[in-house]
């Protein structure tokens, strides 16, 4: 696997993973050797991008995400790159399978959680932390000023924002130079592309998170039954209703024939299509599976031309396809 280059030359394996999954929203929680199983293979495959968050885990154990990362990154410390996020919490009061999350780019909730999220991960600094969600009742210019004095502490390396606006992102990188922006991104949601002119500009990476529609564009999955085990955030998504998936059969056959051409999986031919797109995009999918880690690390061996994307941009533009998950509601303080 190659290595890509994020904004302020932050080095990271083409294909990173997404760790949230064995913590939160898709059902049983990982076991630490189940992790650790994985965490082996990923590096193995050449992965050197691991991502997480603080609020990544269960009614019973908020923190488990960085929790357990932090037992099974530990011997690798030295030669991956690790991030995490702060700034949301989720709305316990709610009764949904996918609470509604409050945001929060306060200074202070910023500097407190990065503490917490050291200690969590066992490591002396973050090398890229996000704030997880805009606060729009903080003015950008002090949550980016609070990351600039983390930066010069030296307790991270490098700093992002996630679902940020271009507003947002040129605001914010006037106080502290962004290195990255993790963003919904997938065949089924292309709203973001309109940001590549500004990263290009402003030389910032583009890490993509759920970049196979949470799981649709594996094709692995054909009835809303196979999501009804509790806290499965799937059971909840449109593109997994029935009527969803019935919507979305041309579109996964048209995936599969593709796929068949390049002796390829729609999964990976997913990701090959967002690694074309651009040299600075890194797409984070995440999996509870050995082999479908390996199914998506492989993905970086399979190339296609500009034209083919072309094509493909192309027929994605007239495809029907159904609604797709846009994230869980915001809510204000």
């Amino acid at each position: 696997m190659e290595i890509r280059i994020l904004g302020r030359d932050l080095e990271v394996s083409e294909i990173g993973f997404g760790c949230m999954g064995m913590s939160h929203a898709y059902g049983t929680v990982s076991t630490q050797k189940e992790a650790e199983e994985l965490i082996e293979k990923a590096i193995d495959e050449g992965c050197t991008f691991f991502d997480t968050a603080e609020i990544y885990g269960t009614t019973e154990d908020p923190h488990h995400n960085e929790k357990l990362l932090g037992k099974v990154l530990r011997p690798y410390r030295n030669k991956i790159v690790l991030a995490s996020k702060c700034g949301i919490r989720f709305d316990e009061t709610a009764t949904t399978v996918n609470k509604p999350l409050i945001p929060d780019g306060r200074p202070e909730t910023i500097k407190a959680s990065i503490e917490g999220s050291l200690m969590r991960l066992n490591t002396d600094h973050l090398d890229l932390y996000y704030i997880h969600r805009i606060d729009m009742t903080v003015p950008i210019e002090e949550t980016a000023g609070a990351m600039k004095e983390l930066m010069e502490q030296g307790k991270i390396t490098h700093w992002g924002l996630s679902e940020a606006s271009e507003e947002i992102i040129r605001r914010a990188h006037k106080v502290c130079p962004v290195t990255a922006i993790q963003n919904r991104y997938s065949m089924m949601y292309r709203d973001y592309e309109k940001l590549f002119p500004v990263l290009e500009e402003l030389k910032i990476g583009f890490v993509a998170f759920s970049p196979l529609a949470n799981g649709l564009l594996t094709a692995a999955y054909h009835s809303h039954g196979e999501f009804e085990k509790p806290g499965d955030y799937r059971s909840a998504m449109p593109q997994f209703t029935e009527e969803g998936l019935k919507e979305n059969n041309e579109f996964m056959s048209w995936m599969k024939v593709i796929a068949e051409e390049k002796n390829a999986t729609p999964a990976q031919i997913s990701l090959a299509w967002m690694l074309a797109k651009k040299p600075y995009i890194v797409p984070i999918p995440g999996t509870r599976k050995v082999n479908r880690l390996e199914e998506n690390m492989e993905s970086a061996d399979i190339k296609l031309t500009q034209d083919e994307v072309k094509s493909i941009d192309e027929m994605l533009a007239h495809m029907p396809m159904s609604q797709v998950f846009g994230g869980s509601k915001m809510q204000k303080k």
